[in-house]
């Protein structure tokens, strides 16, 4: 479920004036700092709704001590300038007593009989001291100021003293770019995958998600076709193991971000937000009740507590809707999904994915009878388990419920029968897809991620028209796959084809219409798409549609029609006026 309001122990996003944005936990009883702007309260924040527009005003209690207060910027104030802008903007025409002549003065735009509509700024030179505020007074009044910073921003426009030389879109440009400075103002967003990775896009290390873009996720799953499968009615969970509706391989190496935008598709990437709420409020209501008073903490129910936990871990693994990520460490790297209170090593059986989430290495999927994991453990009798201590014991148990689990993943995947495949790894594509495109159905999306794009059209050759034909002439035998000349089975995946997408910020002005300079730069990022297809079995002959030929027989004339149809195909010979089907 998606969050609607902010709960105590998650991830939130702090989208500033100027285009910044920042994440912050939200913890009880905690300052939050961002920066420059200043600092407040977490308990300001929980339990209010997403995207409120906040202020951070300082005050001073009745001690003398500062405080950071929040106010909510209400719709009107946001959207005054918006309401402004719907009256006649100004068309910024020469004053009175200034020459029209276009050598007194330098213009932009002119009518066809020459004269002046449009005043530039070409003759203005920027200079420090039109400024004649200094820094060190600025600094003093952020330090003293009490409000939001608009009495700042007043006073540096105040103090510009070649501010009535500018036009009217250089006086906002300025305007703007002082108030996105100085305006104590954020808007707190929830968590969700475009957000996270745009911020660490911009404010982090972009290659840790091998720079991939918002637009360039969405496009992932637009091609692989990733979606929620509904169960069918009346179907039992034995049933659906055998249909395996929704599930989804996927090759991550960018630290979780693909897994949870593949998540986020099939609706199970965000908690019970009031599950755990509840849950949240429950422990600190008995932590308190067992610190305040000594009864609470002779009650004989206290021990037993513990309990419910050990059985909430018995839980069955989801056959639709499922992500099963191939990975090749010990252990994945899913850093990225803990901004949604996802823990891969100790997953919380409240959360969803922890059901419709699973791991498996390349060895355990090639080679299953070499990892330890896979190693069934010795089988002690109930008499001797009887007899061990609760510690040894329960470690018994805890080895014997990993191995079922991990078996259970091994043989669930080498089944195949998977609706899609997503990759976004350094590794060699053609080396990956050699092993896990025999495990797709028929007619399952394959997307594949790629920085560069060289990689993808090696790929794309790979699975050509000219290999195809090629490999169906002399196909090589299945153990000396993959040769040098065919890495893949280029009969497994039709229509392959390498795309690209990239939002680019414009500046519109008349005249003035460029994209805006400081985008950023860095890879363009590249989608490999194709189909699974289940090559025929047997021969295949072409038959096409024959137009009808009349031929002298004699005293008869023997008329050939052939037909075809998607049902049935029918030969109809006429001789001697009599009719024959077959």
């Amino acid at each position: 479920m998606y969050p609607d309001l902010v709960r105590p122990n998650t991830y939130i996003i702090l989208r500033f004036p100027s285009g910044a944005s920042a994440v912050h936990e939200v913890k009880l009883n905690t300052t939050i700092s961002i920066g420059k702007h200043g600092s407040f309260e977490t308990n300001h924040l929980i339990g209010r709704p997403f995207h409120y527009t906040y202020e951070i005003l300082d005050a001073v209690d009745s001690d003398g001590l500062a405080q950071s207060g929040l106010r909510i910027v209400p719709a009107a104030e946001l959207y005054a300038e918006i309401k402004e802008d719907d009256a006649p903007a100004p068309t910024e025409l020469e004053e009175e007593g200034t020459s029209n002549s276009k050598e007194d003065a330098q213009y932009e735009v002119v009518d066809p009989k020459g004269e002046v509509l449009l005043r530039t700024n070409r003759n203005i030179v920027d200079d420090a001291r039109t400024q004649t505020m200094t820094m060190d007074e600025i600094e003093l009044l952020k330090a003293e100021g009490k409000g939001s910073g608009r009495d700042l921003i007043a006073k540096i426009l105040d103090s510009h003293s070649a501010l009535d030389q500018k036009t009217a879109f250089a006086l906002a440009k300025y305007t703007l770019r002082k108030t996105k400075k100085y305006l104590r103002q954020f808007t707190v967003l929830p968590m969700d995958v475009p957000l996270l990775a745009k911020w660490i896009l911009n404010e982090r290390d972009a290659s840790k998600i091998m720079e991939m873009r918002e637009e360039t996720l969405a496009l992932i799953g637009s091609w692989s076709n990733i979606h929620f499968t509904p169960s069918p009615l009346g179907e039992s969970p034995e049933s659906l193991e055998e249909v395996g509706q929704g599930r989804w391989l996927v090759v991550d190496e960018t630290g979780g971000l693909l897994v949870a935008a593949a998540a986020e598709k099939l609706g199970v990437l965000h908690p019970n937000t009031d599950e755990d709420f509840r849950g949240s409020a429950t422990q600190a209501e008995n932590r308190a009740q067992t610190q305040g008073d000594g009864e609470a903490k002779s009650q004989p129910e206290r021990p037993q507590e513990p309990q419910p936990a050990i059985s909430k871990r018995k839980f069955t693994l989801a056959q639709s809707n499922t992500i099963t990520l191939v990975h090749a460490n010990s252990q994945p790297n899913l850093s990225l999904l803990r901004y949604f209170n996802f823990d891969a090593a100790i997953p919380m059986p409240s959360h969803p994915l922890s059901r419709h989430f699973r791991t498996i290495s390349w060895l355990q999927l090639l080679h299953p009878e070499e990892d330890n994991a896979c190693t069934e453990p010795e089988v002690v009798p109930l008499e001797v388990l009887q007899t061990w201590k609760s510690g040894k014991r329960s470690n018994y148990h805890r080895k014997r419920r990993r191995w079922e689990r991990t078996t259970s993943i091994v043989s669930e995947t080498q089944a195949g029968g998977f609706d899609g495949l997503i990759i976004a790894s350094f590794m060699n594509a053609s080396t990956i897809l050699h092993h896990l495109v025999p495990l797709l159905r028929g007619a399952a999306q394959v997307a594949i991620y790629s920085p560069t794009i060289e990689p993808l059209v090696e790929l794309a050759d790979y699975y050509s028209t000219a290999r195809r034909v090629a490999y169906l002439n002399e196909p090589p035998t299945p153990e000396a796959m993959p040769t040098e000349d065919f890495p893949v089975d280029p009969t497994l995946l039709l229509a392959p084809t390498v795309q690209t997408v990239r939002c680019r910020p414009w500046q519109i002005l008349p005249g003035r219409t460029h994209p805006l300079m400081t985008g950023r730069g860095g890879a363009e990022g590249y989608v490999f798409h194709a189909t699974r297809v289940l090559p025929a079995e047997g021969g295949v002959q072409a038959r096409g549609i024959s137009k009808k030929r009349k031929t002298g027989l004699g005293d008869g004339v023997r008329e050939v029609v052939e037909r075809k149809s998607s049902e049935q195909e029918t030969l109809v010979n006429v001789r001697d006026d009599s009719v024959i089907q077959s």
